[in-house]
């Protein structure tokens, strides 16, 4: 009786101790994915990850087995045979952690590749962020300054616009030509000149007042002294 009872409690202490010891085996792997933050990469075109170009395919990322710096970032191939590059990453920290891994990338110029900007492991508040690729950043520069050269031209062009717009606008009109005002006639009620009285003309003859003989006497001493020089020069 005792036998029969002893026989299903060894059997239910080895069933546990074998479960135990799978748990053990797979939390292992487990607990080296969150020190060395392992993550499979697939990669469907190509990007960039600081000056390193991945081909479409699959890679892992790992950091490197260090206590002092956890931004050492490995990447290898699929098979982990063989190390693609190491990054030094720039620690970045996220207020909200995700449950799943977070990549983010770079604005890059049109025609380039894709560059790899951040790295989130899941459920952990800080991550890896990757340097802006040294080549992009002069393409970025030689963009920026393109740019910034052709919205000066711009603006100066729009300026010199909007300067001769102001200056039409401020400009007199010109004002047609002014004729000389006329004086309006104004009628006055003025009263007919009177003509002034006409004086007598005066007569043709003084009035006979005195005696001719005066006149005949005095007529005839002319006669009387022309007589005389008439003799005076025949006897000469």
């Amino acid at each position: 009786m005792r036998s029969h009872l002893n026989v299903p409690s060894h059997t239910g202490l080895a069933v546990l101790c074998g479960v135990a010891l799978a748990m053990g085996i797979a939390a292992t792997p487990a607990r080296a994915d969150l020190w060395n933050h392992k993550t499979i990469l697939t990669v469907n075109q190509p990007i960039q990850v600081t000056d390193t170009v991945l081909e479409p395919g699959q890679y892992v990322m790992k950091l490197f087995d260090s206590q002092s710096d956890r931004q050492i970032v490995q990447i290898f191939n699929r098979n982990e045979t063989h190390i693609i590059d190491t990054v030094i990453a720039i620690p970045r920290e996220r207020l909200v952690p995700r449950g799943h891994t977070v990549f983010t990338f770079w604005e890059t110029p049109p025609g380039t590749y894709r560059a790899l900007r951040t790295w989130f492991y899941p459920g952990e508040n800080f991550g890896s962020e990757f340097p802006y690729p040294k080549h992009l950043q002069q393409i970025a520069m030689a963009t920026t300054t393109t740019q910034s050269a052709a919205n000066t031209t711009q603006n100066e062009a729009q300026a010199e616009t909007n300067e001769n717009n102001q200056q039409a606008e401020t400009a007199p009109a010109p004002q047609p030509e002014q004729q000389p005002e006329q004086q309006p006639e104004v009628a006055q009620n003025t009263a007919p000149e009177t003509p002034a009285p006409t004086q007598p003309a005066p007569p043709a003859e003084l009035p006979k007042t005195a005696s001719p003989y005066p006149a005949i006497g005095i007529a005839g001493f002319m006669l009387l002294g022309l007589a005389g020089l008439l003799k005076l020069r025949r006897t000469a």
